[in-house]
């Protein structure tokens, strides 16, 4: 082959090489029109949360399909502030575009959110799933345009959703092994209230006081994901473990309204359906962390344990009536709006087992 050939061969491979790149999500794209970013709270990795790879896929989908024109930055780790701050600067739109907020810092910027809290609110990850992505919910969250500013594009399984106590004292089998623990809530008075119901008391504290307070006895346990026991070996400082599914812990994801109305109709159109797409993703990541980490409980601590479904009922039984009386009663949510997500989740939950059944039972 001559060395014009060759020349020609290379200038060949180097235009295919320059092509590849342009074509793949964060290669070399027209300047961009939009810049969307987005902030969580989770570690920036693609393994251990559902956050992180749900945002990155979807950052992906739409630099992909708006050729470069939105640029998605996501950052994690808490890097650009807490969730109040940032929720605060998404409502101007103009340093941060998106965040994540969990079920307990929601209440701040919609108080009706509480609702959610609900104690033994969903029997399984296919009622709360089709809950969450229904059209009840997706109604009932546009009244955060109005109370905050921020439009609502989702909802995450914080964790895997479903929580399972930790502690020191015993294993709880039943609602009276939960007599007298001092058990660790969020800084939220739906978890005290429910917590109080079922004979605990209820310690508030800061996340990053946690360990310190379960090692030296301040706090007994405390409640949270599976994966979370895993992340933070909270093995080292609780023996018992015990799958309760007691509260189902959600993370919604927010986007400033005034910045998404400044977007052309296919762009907006572009940014429901990737964040669509990207829910679901984080629905599998979810379960993955839950999984993972209560099979490492299982290994890990002295003694796990499934609560039982008759055991969940009779706990149900005391917790939502005092539950109720909190939210009505000193949070001032009406009792009316209670009831409706009550008649929804009973709804979806009788669709989704007829659905099942019609499907792959007959």
């Amino acid at each position: 082959m001559s060395i014009d050939a060759h020349r020609r061969r290379a200038r060949t491979f180097a235009a295919a090489l320059l092509l590849g790149a342009l074509l793949l999500p964060g290669g070399p794209a027209l300047a961009a029109r939009y810049t969307m970013v987005i902030s969580h709270l989770s570690p920036e990795d693609l393994i251990s949360n559902e956050s992180h790879p749900a945002m990155k896929h979807f950052e992906s989908i739409v630099e992909a399909r708006s050729n470069g024109e939105i640029d998605v930055k996501v950052f994690g780790n808490g890097q650009l502030g807490s969730e109040a701050e940032t929720a605060k600067a998404a409502r101007s739109g103009t340093t941060v575009q998106a965040t994540l907020i969990s079920s307990g810092a929601m209440s701040s910027f919609f108080a009706d959110y509480q609702i959610v809290t609900t104690p033994f609110l969903f029997s399984d990850y296919r009622v709360a799933r089709a809950y969450f992505d229904g059209e009840w919910h997706a109604s009932f969250m546009r009244g955060t345009i109005k109370s905050s500013g921020l439009r609502y594009l989702g909802t995450l399984d914080d964790g895997g959703g479903f929580v399972a106590f930790t502690n020191n004292k015993r294993l709880v089998r039943t609602v009276a092994d939960l007599k007298g623990l001092k058990i660790r809530v969020e800084e939220n008075p739906a978890h005290i209230a429910i917590m109080k119901a079922l004979g605990a008391s209820a310690t508030p504290l800061p996340w990053g006081e946690v360990m310190t307070a379960l090692g030296t006895g301040l706090a007994d346990g405390q409640f949270n994901a599976p994966g979370v026991s895993l992340a933070f070996k909270l093995w080292e400082v609780n023996q018992f473990t015990t799958l309760s599914g007691h509260v189902y812990n959600s993370i919604s994801w927010m986007m400033s309204e005034k910045w998404f109305q400044k977007l052309p109709a296919q762009y907006k159109a572009l940014i429901v359906e990737a964040a669509r797409e990207a829910v679901q993703v984080s629905h599998g990541m979810a379960v993955l962390a839950a999984v993972r980490g209560w099979q490492a409980s299982c290994q890990k601590f002295e003694q796990c344990y499934v609560l039982p479904q008759s055991e969940r009922e009779r706990m149900a039984a005391i917790a939502r009536p005092a539950w109720k009386q909190w939210i009505t009663r000193d949070f001032k949510v009406k009792a009316t709006l209670v009831d409706a997500l009550w008649a929804e989740v009973a709804r979806v939950h009788k669709a989704v087992d007829a659905r099942d059944l019609e499907q792959y039972g007959r």
